[in-house]
């Protein structure tokens, strides 16, 4: 979901988008345009397995396969339902907002000054990167401001996936769990408008961008909330907590009272790391005396020694809770 609106801000910002609606609207282009191309591309992949790749054992295990005389791949199953998934919702939603606060509402940055900072990486620039990270509203701290920018991509996501037809005789759906996917499109995006400098993991799942939560848990989980979770396959989201927030019963109790709270809002998944940035740092210098140690990573457990180094750092830099 970031590719389109970093080509409209590298290519044209400067020139035809004189409102924030026009510039989302031209988002909105570039998203339909990568979506038909995904959805068009994953069709030719389904056809290709239907026709090359059959999968007889797993058939027999499908309901319905037997009863249509016809393998899982070719669309034999009762439920053919394929995926497109959405990949950095926080670090979008923080764009968008610095975009529209700062060049098109506040007035406080030129969008040439700010395409000059994005080229140079920032160097030259750290109090407007200042401004970017510190004095903009972000995603995760239940701020109207900048979660209306989740939804509305949220919305314009479901819309131009949602139903499209697979080769399989089923329909496409969105879904927000791409796993570690973050860190390596990381690797291949360039600097961006919310203060993020080139090359640097963007934020996983639905979770907030890496240190941007600073109202607690509470304001993640009411973040995330504002998207209809009901509409997706899944969605993803991490919590780092200190193992000093554990030393009382109280505040067990206050972790389940969250993690009920999120599902009475019809939040889909809640995962959560207990460990210290100050430990994981000292793993990654002393590695051979942390080899039990095992972090949730996204939506699967792994020894932090087995990690490579990007996807170490990301889990460090996440915001590390200590009270609620």
């Amino acid at each position: 979901m970031l590719i389109p609106l970093l080509r409209i801000s590298s290519a044209y910002l400067s020139k035809n988008l004189n409102t924030f609606e026009t510039l989302f609207e031209a988002f909105e282009r570039q998203l339909n345009y990568f979506i038909d191309i995904k959805i068009k591309g994953n069709v030719i992949v389904e056809k290709i397995w239907a026709q090359n790749m059959p999968v007889p054992f797993l058939s027999l295990l499908i309901d319905d396969c037997i009863a249509n005389a016809t393998d899982y791949n070719a669309g034999g199953a009762r439920y053919n339902t394929s995926y497109i998934q959405g990949v950095g919702l926080g670090s979008i939603t923080d764009n968008l907002t610095a975009i529209r606060k700062h060049v098109y509402e506040d007035g406080l940055i030129d969008i040439k000054e700010l395409l000059f900072a994005l080229s140079s990486n920032y160097e030259g620039y750290e109090d407007l990167r200042y401004k970017l990270i510190y004095e903009t509203p972000k995603w995760g701290n239940n701020n109207d401001y900048a979660d209306r920018h989740a939804v509305m991509v949220f919305n314009s996501f479901y819309k131009a996936v949602d139903g499209c037809p697979t080769y399989r005789y089923g329909v496409f759906r969105i879904n927000t769990l791409p796993t570690t996917n973050h860190v390596y499109f990381g690797s291949k995006i360039g600097t961006m408008p919310d203060g993020r400098k080139t090359f640097e993991p963007i934020s996983e799942g639905i979770s907030p961008a890496q240190g941007a939560d600073r109202k607690g848990p509470t304001g993640v989980i009411l973040s995330c909330a504002k998207i209809n979770h009901i509409k997706t396959g899944g969605t993803l989201l991490n919590l780092k907590f200190s193992p000093s927030f554990f030393n009382t019963d109280e505040s067990l109790d206050k972790l389940v009272s969250l993690i009920l709270s999120y599902f009475k809002l019809d939040g889909y998944h809640i995962q959560f790391n207990v460990v210290s940035a100050k430990t994981l740092r000292d793993a990654q210098l002393h590695p051979e005396k942390y080899r039990d140690l095992i972090v949730r990573v996204a939506e699967y457990s792994d020894y932090f020694n087995d990690l490579g180094e990007a996807l170490q750092n990301e889990i460090i830099r996440r915001t590390e809770h200590e009270s609620m």
